[in-house]
């Protein structure tokens, strides 16, 4: 794996994460009873954005690191899930 290809594979895990990560504990403005006027009442009132997205990078990082041994290591190839979803790569050409 490359650098680019490293740095792809973070950025994709990091936001992924990260959209898990913002729903929780998030505080609306319907549920502090305080809307103001002209916003909807699920607007968020405490969000912790700074907080939440360092705790999604060290999240990030951890499952980055083990997706990457896993691919510098060749524990699991391209060809093992193919054997096991579709069968395709047999090595030989089926071009006539």
């Amino acid at each position: 794996m490359g650098i680019t290809s490293a740095i792809v594979l973070f950025a994709v895990i990091w936001f992924m994460t990260f959209l898990c990560v913002i729903p929780i504990r998030l505080k609306t403005q319907g549920d502090l009873g305080d809307v103001v006027p002209g916003t909807h009442a699920g607007s968020p009132e405490v969000h912790n954005l700074k907080r939440k997205a360092w705790i999604t990078t060290g999240i990030a990082f951890v499952l980055w690191a083990a997706i990457a041994s896993i691919i510098l290591f060749e524990v699991i190839t391209v060809r093992d899930i193919d054997g096991w979803m579709f069968d395709r790569m047999d090595g030989t050409s089926h071009v006539n």
